[in-house]
């Protein structure tokens, strides 16, 4: 079935003068993804998981009190969930678990002045032209587990909810916020 799929794409591509074989893309086609295999993927909704530079634990930092907003700040003023800076994570870690070897890396990216390469877990592929924003989400008190599921029982962060459409507009469904699609999509 993938390989039909592919030859369609392919056909489609050349017969509309698709990349040429510098990887180019022509002047007549020019398509949302650099590969039919990238557009396979994004279809089916295939992705990689990210590998981490630190084994993070939401499980630990959770269940000490801490608040998904004590480190993801802005979250509630913005579109973004920022990820916090190696700097500050190690407002804490200068004098907590400091002999852990996690810790010693998180140490390590400050000593040599690097931010932390973190992989985002989720986020819309540009090709879906979704402008998604935090803020309004929090202050209307969406449970920031609705989203990503239960941070509290995982340790690094793995998907966890497929944000489709479909999961999207049952949500503002059920909550009778607009599903009209200049409201999510530009």
């Amino acid at each position: 079935m993938l390989a039909v799929f592919a030859a369609i794409l392919v056909k489609i591509s050349s017969a509309q003068g698709g990349a040429s074989p510098s990887g180019q893309s022509s002047d007549i086609f020019t398509p949302a993804h650099s590969t039919v295999s990238e557009s396979i993927r994004e279809f089916l909704g295939l992705r990689t998981k990210p590998v981490q530079p630190i084994a993070y634990t939401h499980k630990v930092h959770l269940g000490n009190g801490m608040q998904c907003t004590d480190c993801h700040v802005g979250v509630d003023q913005g579109p973004d969930a920022r990820i916090p800076s190696v700097n500050f994570c190690m407002t804490c870690h200068q004098v907590i678990a400091t002999d852990k070897p996690e810790i010693r890396k998180l140490a390590a990216y400050r000593a040599r002045g690097e931010d932390i390469p973190w992989e985002r877990v989720y986020g819309f592929e540009p090709s879906a032209h979704v402008k998604f924003n935090h803020a309004p989400h929090i202050r209307a008190g969406v449970d920031c587990s609705a989203c990503h599921g239960d941070m509290r029982q995982q340790t690094v962060a793995e998907r966890k909810v497929d944000h489709t459409m479909g999961f999207c507009t049952n949500c503002h469904r059920q909550k009778n916020i607009s599903v009209d699609c200049v409201t999510c999509h530009y």
